[in-house]
């Protein structure tokens, strides 16, 4: 034990000795280290912030597509539907004996490049985040008029938005294009702010499905109806009862139900509609960029290599500056074991130093980057220690750093007595 403490003690001041050199292999392997476990964090992160999006939901119900695009389109407020669903198809979903609730979405419009969502006022007391936590207000309260509207959080913020101020939806998914064109006679009055959920909520204007109608009611395929218009003050008058939705999210009273009323949907007679398992669907999401983040990880985890082969031949050239010293050592007594050891230390100290500085590196960098992600990416990162596949990713780092000193300290243990006096030239 003395013996091992006194090499520990020699293999610090030696390393210490040769600091500006070890220093660097050190932010290398610090920096390859930060690199590898940030890489894994986000990964991680972001799938846990896909599957928070959407919570509490069995079914989400559309026309029939494929399972991502519906779920890219409901959830995510991505791309575009194929077809819409007729409203009567969605009152049938409704009111059928397993739905506790059925939340109608219709989506199309944005403003300022954020999605604008059409839904009920059901939608703030059923919609599930996270670990199944409700919506919450930041400030104001549900729209329950027309040409109402409720900001998510990161629209307000970023759009510099406040309840009483008027906004103007543009019509299609798109600002500021040749096709884009402005509902400016029908403007909305921010009623509501909701609290970040990190979810695409964040990024969404929530109005009513009868708003959405009622800005429509002079427009025909898309587009506004030459020489005739209804003023904001009549659209009362109309029936503002949607003839269609972009998407249905389902909850059911029980979630034994759940492919009893997947079969009834996708055995609806009255249209083709698909209802999609909710994770399921992410699943099959998070397979589609899987190919991406195993991509990212090995080529992350090449640089820790590249960096601890850095290190191996840091120690290796310093052999040869260092064969005297070795060899007054084994004149004093010390064995070839011992100078194995007093290299595989050195190694060990450098790596295990690099990989601790790297994690105290990612844990810092997550704390201060977090805010920013979740507000340009809606990705939740927890920052902190290193989690269970982070402290594996460590101890692989650990081990491959001894891996690489093996080399040095066989080659110090070969080194022989009288090759360290007598150096060749």
């Amino acid at each position: 034990m003395n013996t091992l403490l006194s090499i520990l003690k020699l293999a610090v001041r030696s390393a210490w000795s040769r600091r500006g050199t070890l220093g660097l292999m050190l932010a290398s392997i610090m920096l390859s280290t930060a690199l590898l476990l940030a890489i894994e964090r986000v990964r991680v992160d972001t799938r846990q912030s896909f599957r928070q999006s959407v919570a509490g939901v069995d079914l989400v119900v559309g026309a029939r597509t494929g399972a991502t695009q519906l779920m890219l389109h409901a959830v995510f407020h991505s791309g575009s539907g194929a077809l819409p669903l007729r409203w009567d198809s969605y009152q049938a979903i409704a009111t059928h004996a397993a739905t506790d609730w059925a939340l109608p979405l219709s989506l199309g419009d944005s403003h300022r490049n954020h999605a604008v969502l059409g839904t009920s006022a059901d939608y703030f007391r059923h919609f599930r985040h996270g670990d199944r936590q409700p919506l919450r207000f930041r400030e104001g309260r549900p729209f329950d008029k027309l040409f109402e509207a409720v900001l998510g959080s990161e629209v307000a913020e970023r759009l510099g938005y406040a309840n009483g101020q008027k906004i103007v939806l543009n019509h299609g998914l798109t600002d500021g294009g040749a096709l884009a064109t402005g509902h400016d006679d029908k403007p909305f009055v921010v009623v509501g702010i909701l609290a970040p959920t990190g979810t695409p909520v964040d990024r969404t204007i929530h109005v009513s499905l009868e708003s959405i109608t009622a800005l429509h009611l002079d427009w025909v395929a898309g587009t506004p109806m030459s020489g005739f218009h209804i003023p904001a003050a009549m659209v009362g008058k109309f029936d503002l009862t949607p003839k269609e939705i972009s998407a249905v999210l389902v909850g059911l009273r029980q979630r034994t139900d759940v492919f009893r009323m997947q079969r009834f949907v996708n055995e609806f007679r009255g249209e083709a509609l698909i209802a999609v398992l909710p994770g399921v669907a992410l699943d099959e999401l998070w397979q589609a960029i899987g190919i991406m983040e195993r991509t990212l990880l090995g080529v992350s985890a090449l640089v820790v290599l590249i960096g601890l082969c850095g290190l191996a031949a840091t120690l290796l050239a310093g052999l040869n500056e260092r064969r005297r010293e070795l060899a007054i050592l084994r004149a004093l007594g010390a064995g070839p074991g011992q100078i194995f050891a007093l290299l595989m230390i050195e190694g060990m100290l450098v790596t295990t130093a690099g990989a601790v500085l790297g994690a105290l590196l990612v844990s810092f960098a997550g704390a201060l980057a977090a805010p920013w992600l979740l507000s340009a990416f809606g990705i939740v990162l927890n920052p902190g220690l290193p989690s269970g596949n982070e402290f594996a990713l460590l101890a692989g780092v650990v081990t491959t750093g001894l891996l690489a000193s093996l080399i040095p300290g066989w080659r110090a243990w070969r080194m022989s007595l009288a090759d360290g006096l007598t150096p060749r030239a």
